[in-house]
């Protein structure tokens, strides 16, 4: 599956890359991307039979691909970006995905967008940075580096994301792997095994960093600083899904979430990491999105 690849002009005058997929008569929902990634993150993932009754919007955070950067944004920017959006595609009522350093951004829609965000998912997604537990204890130590650096800022950390950026615009299905080190537990590795996945995983790095590192940049400091929400003011119902076996988003990061959101369904799968995630449970995944979705 490919998403039709469009371009809206926001309102202050950015540019907001997107795509869409699926059904137009079919219920709307709406797509997150990870750290890093793009609109075409979730092609190598999303069930083709979904496809058929639904209408999938994905779009390019900010900063990355085509998506004109906005330095400073926080994780609740984004339901201005994406309510534009909505509103040129003429669709009402969604419900949205977030995964990994997507989950902020979709919990950022049930926060702040309900009722029109009618539920949300986070999947293998990040908590508050100031939640009360060590925030990247059992993270791969490429993870570890990157926010120390943050939270310190300055020339090191701009010459790091610079270096990074460059490396994933350079991604080959050949050194995919490497780029992601010691973020990749085994799960995980296996799960990226085939060399279909490993060139479509490289081909969205390769467009995410093709205008620069801007989006992995505003992604890390929005982590880092308050994400303009709190979860405790979620009314909708939301799903968490996390396994143990994530380097990239350890679990712990999911128990809070789940103890902390009203009402969250916490699907624990402890044998998974942060991409073999969706290859054991995406089904069951997509048919939650579905029923919810069709309600």
């Amino acid at each position: 599956m490919k998403f039709e690849q469009k371009n809206l002009v926001l309102s202050d005058g950015r540019n907001l890359e997107y795509g869409v997929a699926g059904n137009p008569d079919g219920p709307t929902v709406l797509l997150h991307h990870g750290t890093p990634g793009s609109y075409t993150t979730f092609q190598g993932y999303i069930n083709d039979e979904f496809l058929k009754d639904h209408f999938v919007l994905s779009y390019t955070r900010a900063g990355y691909g085509n998506s004109t950067a906005k330095p400073g944004r926080r994780a609740s920017d984004v339901v201005a970006d994406v309510t534009e959006l909505l509103d040129h595609e003429g669709r009402g009522s969604y419900v949205t995905i977030g995964w990994s350093g997507g989950g902020p951004h979709s919990l950022a829609c049930a926060a702040l967008d309900a009722p029109r965000c009618r539920g949300a998912w986070s999947v293998a997604g990040v908590a508050p940075v100031d939640a009360g537990f060590d925030w990247t204890e059992g993270m791969g130590p490429e993870n570890i580096e990157e926010f120390a650096l943050a939270k310190q800022g300055g020339p090191e950390y701009e010459k790091a994301i610079e270096e990074m950026g460059v490396a994933m615009a350079n991604a080959t299905p050949e050194n995919l792997q490497d780029l992601f080190g010691g973020l990749l537990s085994e799960p995980d590795k296996a799960a990226w095994g085939s060399p279909e996945m490993l060139a479509e995983e490289a081909a969205d790095l390769r467009h995410a960093f093709s205008n620069g590192a801007h989006g992995l940049h505003d992604d890390d400091q929005a982590f880092i600083h308050n994400w303009g929400f709190s979860v405790e003011e979620i009314s909708v119902p939301v799903t968490l899904w996390f396994g143990d076996e994530d380097k990239m988003v350890p679990p712990t990061h999911g128990w809070w979430l789940s103890e902390n959101i009203p009402g969250a369904v916490a699907e624990h799968r402890a044998p998974e990491g942060h991409i073999s995630l969706w290859f054991s449970c995406g089904s069951e995944i997509w048919s939650q999105v579905a029923t919810l979705a069709r309600g």
